[in-house]
């Protein structure tokens, strides 16, 4: 099945490109690519460096395929990721 904005929650993350979009100003903007999701933080590789953001309070912008891209609460893909595909 492929990715697209109705079923990227129930797809894996790792390896995607994301932005993170955040009320905290030191977290607004972060950019990278998805190395390691858990229950509660997205891990992002991000300037050479790992920034884990938590998933809830956060909004991710998730870009996949050719130019495609959608929006993403974090609170929507909150929980081990292998539960989450099994939805």
């Amino acid at each position: 099945m492929p990715r697209n904005e109705k079923n990227i929650r129930k797809h894996e993350l790792i390896g995607l490109k994301v932005e993170v979009i955040s009320k905290n100003k030191d977290l607004n903007e972060t950019q990278g690519r998805i190395i390691n999701e858990t229950k509660n933080l997205i891990i992002i590789e991000t300037k050479g460096k790992e920034k884990k953001i938590l998933k809830k309070g956060n909004k991710f912008k998730i870009k996949f395929g050719n130019k495609k891209e959608t929006i993403v609460k974090g609170e929507d893909i909150f929980g081990r990721p292998e539960e989450r595909l099994k939805k």
